[in-house]
């Protein structure tokens, strides 16, 4: 006999959890750099609980953000995936 399996909502708070490590990661990163583009966005993503209402608009430019950190290289491509996958279903579609 096997093991009980990991529950669903389990998975999906370590995913958050990640996902908002590696948020907060990158924002460190990029104060440290000097940069600061797109503070904004990553702390909208950071506050967000993923159960608030945000404008569509708002959503889109998460994914903008989530779409330039991959190309930049600092998230990896199952973090990438996790939060764009998760963005979209939250777009709401008229």
């Amino acid at each position: 006999m096997g093991g009980q399996r990991t529950s669903f909502s389990k998975l999906q708070r370590d995913r958050d959890k990640k996902a908002k490590a590696a948020a907060k990661r990158e924002k460190r990163q990029e104060r440290a750099a000097g940069t600061g583009e797109g503070d904004e966005v990553v702390d909208v993503m950071i506050d967000d609980d993923g159960k608030s209402e945000l404008s569509a608009d708002d959503l889109l430019k998460l994914i903008e953000s989530i779409h330039q950190r991959f190309d930049a290289g600092t998230m990896t491509y199952e973090e990438f995936e996790e939060q764009k996958v998760d963005l979209l279903s939250r777009l709401p579609v008229d």
